[in-house]
């Protein structure tokens, strides 16, 4: 029996304009994990695409061989037949339904007459939930579940369809430290039951711990598969294959010089929009010009929450506390008021919340300021066009132009977007909320070249991160956040990932 359960021969893709993939080769053997690297927009998940279906037979060129035999992908019903499924990285889930109800969707457990025995399918769900060690009722409504235990149901109900090969791109891009840990050790026990996966994923220590090979692509083509069972293989090669060059720090190098105080929060108190508990209580911290301040917290600190509440009060109830902007107390009751005062918040969440999908990158840059482009009314889209050819210049936004939809852009270009759209608004203070969520090291290394610009300017920098060797890497200060309470401060000379963590876990009753 031939060793390879997958061969992808001298895969080619192009779309109008781009050649997304040019004669990619990938062979996955039986019973492995196996990763596959690249930059964002290298053509890893346009190769994951190809290979479900997604991407039919005829919209691409080259051969496809699975268990032995050519195969033709009309659609994903065709991979799943033969126990290919894919796990995008926007899961595919309906919230208001039950768990059983997702895991059967289109796939239903039917009894007498044809009808739907829900007994059936309740158990089954609840079985395989056992399987990937979820302890949920399966009829409770997937949306009142974390993204973590989603990702649990997404592959309990890929077990559902007798899965030999499973896809997960970027599986725990949106998971905190313990959920990511579970779903490695599930695909190990995945991987031993013979079960072949394939993982898409920016973060190298991962990889490097759980996968068998990785294979590197770049630029839409193969650079190397590399074996990981001998040791040798390092984050910095893996880099190096991903970039075509050494990064030599993660993070470049910036003189700290701080200036006068921008921002200062005294007191600040937010209660949640629907329960009777406070989020955030008391916080107060400073950010000053030039200078790079971190918020470190675990989830469900009350970072998010706190950021959102300062930017026009966009998240809670009862917020009390007081906002000074370059010394003068200020009032920002709305979005509005935020952005004339000058402040600016790019969120965690860019394509739910940061950008519109489905519009051009020039009117994305220009939404947060249109009075800036407008006369009597309307909107200059000469103006309009040579800001955003500007700022897609000066950002590195790989575009062929401002026209093109921004949901098209790669991870990485999109966080560029959305930094240009603040950066138009010509703020002082520009809070970042998990800037380099979900994009790759050369990606990573961009924005941080680009916070170093903002803050040489005199712009004042508040960066939130579960990354705490990030938050080490570019800030100046660190403040810590537990149970929505400010419990230390440090300068990031004395800090270290442990100190953070145990300000950062410290029990609400013993903050001072």
């Amino acid at each position: 029996m031939d060793d390879h359960l997958l061969e992808m021969r001298s895969i080619t893709k192009t779309f109008p304009g781009v050649k997304a993939l040019e004669d990619v080769n990938l062979a996955v053997r039986r019973g492995e994990i196996h990763a596959i690297c690249g930059e964002n927009g290298a053509g890893k998940s346009t190769l994951m695409k190809v290979l479900s279906g997604v991407y039919p037979t005829g919209s691409y060129e080259g051969e496809i061989v699975y268990d032995g035999q050519p195969v033709r992908f009309n659609g994903i019903r065709d991979s799943e037949h033969v126990g290919i499924v894919i796990i995008h990285q926007e899961l595919a889930l309906v919230p208001y339904l039950s768990i059983a109800e997702n895991i059967f969707l289109g796939n239903e457990r039917r009894g007498r007459g044809g009808l739907i025995d829900w007994n059936k399918a309740n158990a089954e769900a609840g079985r395989l939930l056992d399987e990937v060690g979820l302890t949920e009722n399966p009829v409770t409504p997937v949306g009142q579940l974390g993204v973590g235990k989603q990702q649990l149901v997404e592959i309990a109900k890929a077990l559902s369809k007798d899965v030999r090969l499973l896809i997960l791109d970027e599986p725990t891009a949106a998971l905190n430290d313990n959920d990511s840990a579970h779903l490695l050790d599930l695909l190990r026990r995945l991987r031993e039951r013979g079960i072949t996966c394939i993982m898409i994923s920016h973060k190298l220590g991962e990889i490097t711990a759980i996968a068998d090979q990785v294979t590197v692509i770049r630029d839409g083509r193969t650079v190397e598969t590399l074996s990981l069972h001998a040791g040798e293989v390092t984050q910095e090669r893996i880099i190096r294959g991903m970039v075509g060059r050494d990064l030599q720090s993660f993070y470049p190098e910036r003189q700290s010089r701080p200036g006068d105080e921008v921002l200062r929060v005294e007191d600040w108190t937010v209660w949640h929009p629907t329960q009777d508990r406070k989020v955030v209580e008391g916080a107060s911290f400073t950010v000053r010009a030039g200078e790079v301040v971190g918020i470190a917290g675990l989830m469900g600190a009350g970072r998010t929450e706190l950021a959102m509440s300062i930017f026009g009060r966009s998240y809670g109830r009862n917020v009390s506390g007081r906002l000074f902007v370059r010394g003068r107390e200020v009032k920002a009751r709305s979005v509005a008021e935020a952005i004339d005062i000058g402040i600016a918040y790019a969120t965690e969440d860019r394509k739910h919340y940061g950008l519109n999908l489905i519009d051009d990158i020039r009117h994305n840059i220009s939404a947060a300021a249109l009075d800036k482009l407008a006369s009597a009314g309307w909107v200059n889209d000469n103006e309009e066009i040579k800001v955003s050819e500007g700022y897609r210049r000066d950002m590195n936004i790989k575009a062929p132009s401002v026209t093109a939809v921004v949901g098209k852009l790669s991870g990485g270009n999109q966080q560029k977007v959305v930094l240009s759209k603040w950066l138009f608004t010509d703020p002082e203070v520009l809070i970042l909320d998990e800037p380099t969520r979900g994009i790759d090291v050369g990606a990573k290394y961009e924005i941080y070249t680009i916070i170093n610009r903002l803050v040489a300017a005199g712009k004042a920098v508040l960066v939130i991160s579960s990354e705490l060797p990030e938050l080490l890497g570019i800030c100046d200060r660190i403040y810590t956040l537990s149970a929505g309470r400010i419990t230390g401060e440090m300068p990031v000379g004395q800090a270290t990932q442990e100190n953070l963590m145990e300000l950062m876990t410290k029990e609400k009753e013993l903050v001072a």
